[in-house]
């Protein structure tokens, strides 16, 4: 089955086509001519993958899906949450993002005089329109925010982001290893069952 997935990501395109399997090709929207930004202007991770998802369904009719993504600091009262990806700001990328959130969690503990737990969410929604029909799947990996930067796999904030159960970051796995515990991972198995079913 043929399905567009809502991203310009060549790294999530890998991710989600190792975790549906051959079974499904999936196409970028700039492979089908698409190169505006696709909008995501929700206060939600839900609402943005809805929206996602619809504009591709709107503008091509055919069957796709989307993701959001957030990170969820406790410490930071949930943020960058739906911000994450835009957290240092809409023209500034990954390295300025998380070069942020650890100035962030440091002023907090300056400000408390005091370490404070640095645990912290991923969640994945994925929103899937098979023949005009909305369907969403979540996935959560729990874990924390590490001290500083560490690894090179991976992409986003995974040299900062430590899963609950191991004493290294995202980026010092492999993908295979990534896949298995991600949010991302759990949201698109949940969206293959569903598919496969």
């Amino acid at each position: 089955m043929e399905i567009i997935f809502a991203t310009g990501n060549q790294h999530k395109m890998v991710e989600a086509q190792k975790a549906l399997g051959d079974s499904f090709t999936l196409i970028m929207p700039k492979e089908l001519g698409l190169t505006e930004d696709i909008p995501e202007d929700g206060d939600t991770l839900v609402a943005n993958a809805i929206q996602k998802a619809e504009y591709l369904w709107n503008k091509f009719g055919k069957n796709c899906f989307a993701d959001d993504t957030g990170l969820e600091v406790d410490a930071l009262g949930g943020e960058p949450g739906v911000r994450t990806a835009r957290y240092a700001g809409e023209d500034k990328g990954t390295e300025a993002n998380m070069t942020k959130l650890l100035a962030e969690l440091e002023k907090v503990e300056q400000a408390q005089g005091a370490a404070v737990p640095r645990t912290a969410r991923f969640k994945t929604v994925v929103a899937l329109i098979i023949d005009g029909h909305v369907k969403t799947f979540e996935g959560v990996l729990e874990g924390e925010i590490a001290r500083s930067r560490s690894g090179n796999e991976g992409f986003g904030y995974d040299p900062v982001f430590i899963p609950q159960g191991y004493n290294c970051t995202l980026a010092e796995i492999s993908l295979d290893q990534k896949n298995a515990i991600s949010h991302r991972g759990k949201a698109m198995r949940a969206l293959a069952e569903y598919l496969n079913d």
